[in-house]
């Protein structure tokens, strides 16, 4: 059986990785027709403010794309815990970051040639999304390594993990409605959009620490 998760292990990750670099065929098919410097980086109001030479963006994304997969299919499964893992959460992890190359890598390349793209309300909409599936499906995920809140409150008690990810759940899936739905009322000032994108991140984030950290405090009295 454990042989058969590992050769299936490594299929999925060579079938990833190929994934991941596939952009770099239209790299070489539209190479000549690319700007010295393509764009790589947008503030908040949507504005173009860091470039890379066209030589190492065309083939640099992809393999960047690529050292990222290969990391987090090493920690995935070399998770001691992986069965406690959620299934819709294991899927999402194995696929997103080639997914995320299909489409990024392209929309730079295009855009850097002209074509309008709104990257930043792309951008909003995809993180709300993302949000939304996690917040559905982190509180089906059992006490593990890898995926989920690693804190030392929730990795010390699985009381602590399923009431600290019940919570996260709830308000993951409250932030990334509220993403998306500012992501298209605020689209014609995208500075007020990303501001409020990076807010509800915050709070996303430290919540459920926080809530954490008095259950923790809570059970030791």
């Amino acid at each position: 059986m454990n042989n058969r998760l590992e050769k299936k292990d490594k299929i999925i990750m060579w079938i990833t990785s190929i994934i991941c670099i596939l952009p770099i065929i239209l790299s070489a098919v539209i190479y000549q027709d690319l700007p010295d410097q393509i764009a790589v980086h947008w503030n908040n109001a949507g504005t173009v403010d860091g470039y890379l030479p066209k030589s190492i963006a065309a083939i640099g994304l992809p393999i960047l794309f690529l050292a990222v997969n290969l990391y987090s299919k090493i920690r995935l499964f070399g998770d001691p815990k992986r069965a406690a893992h959620s299934e819709a959460l294991k899927l999402l992890s194995i696929w997103l970051i080639p997914l995320l190359a299909l489409i990024i890598v392209p929309a730079t390349l295009f855009i850097s040639m002209g074509l309008n793209i709104p990257i930043t309300l792309i951008s909003l909409v995809t993180a709300g999304g993302l949000m939304i599936i996690c917040g559905n499906y982190i509180p089906k995920c059992r006490r593990n390594y890898t995926m989920g809140l690693k804190l030392p409150w929730t990795l010390h008690s699985d009381d602590n993990w399923n009431k600290t990810h019940r919570m996260a759940g709830i308000l993951w899936i409250l932030g990334g409605v509220i993403i998306i739905i500012s992501a298209f009322l605020l689209s014609n000032n995208l500075i007020y959009g990303v501001s409020l994108t990076i807010t509800v991140a915050i709070v996303l984030a430290v919540a459920p620490v926080l809530y954490s950290f008095i259950l923790y405090k809570g059970q030791d009295k």
